[in-house]
């Protein structure tokens, strides 16, 4: 398989698995008028305490948690292309283009900026910008999906055990379910047809009961 239609055959499956995420929020989604531009913006500020801006301190990288807040981000885009109505199809043709030209951006305080510009003034979501904010993290597109996967599956499993009405557990035997979703997405093949089958026992397996 090429590497072109192995990225378009990720990029649909993510857009099929968000769908079915926000459905499974509120079958009603595509008529909310959720404001998704928004939580990007919002992340967008968030991923920037992680990355470090102040100059007045001594600041780390936090790349683990910026890389989680981009597939956060990710899922916010993928629901506002979903939104325009366009085929899942078109989307991804889209996407696949927009996830491979970034710019030569070298700042990633910049490029971010970039993404929360365009949630801002156009409620939109700038797929260039973000695969500046990715290359600049040592992010591909294969990593993308690999977390990406996990996240939603992770979210899946919240929404089965109570998160909507307030009764999930979010520690679990000292660690915060992002930790244990992060550990386990690493001892499971990503490239199994039932990798999120896989990961969604693992994490039951896991959960304090």
């Amino acid at each position: 398989m090429s590497e072109n239609s192995t990225a378009l055959n990720q990029i649909k499956q993510m857009l099929t698995m968000q769908d079915a995420m926000n459905s499974r929020v509120s079958e009603t989604w595509r008529d909310n008028g959720y404001e998704w531009y928004r939580a990007i913006w919002v992340e967008c500020a968030e991923m920037l305490d992680h990355h470090g801006w102040k100059w007045w301190k001594h600041q780390e990288i936090d790349v683990a948690q910026v890389q989680l807040e981009l597939v956060d981000i990710f899922h916010f885009g993928l629901s506002l292309r979903l939104m325009t109505g366009a085929s899942v199809d078109n989307i991804a043709n889209e996407l696949a283009k927009e996830l491979t030209q970034g710019s030569d951006e070298s700042d990633f305080k910049i490029a971010l900026e970039n993404l929360a510009s365009a949630a801002v003034t156009n409620k939109s979501f700038d797929a260039n910008a973000l695969t500046d904010c990715m290359s600049l993290m040592n992010m591909d597109l294969n990593e993308l999906f690999k977390q990406y996967v996990g996240k939603n599956t992770l979210n899946f499993f919240r929404q089965d055990h109570g998160y909507k009405e307030g009764t999930y557990i979010k520690v679990w035997h000292g660690e915060e379910d992002n930790e244990v979703l992060a550990n386990l997405v690493n001892t499971l093949d990503v490239t199994a047809s039932d990798f999120q089958q896989q990961l969604y026992q693992a994490l039951e397996a896991k959960y304090p009961s």
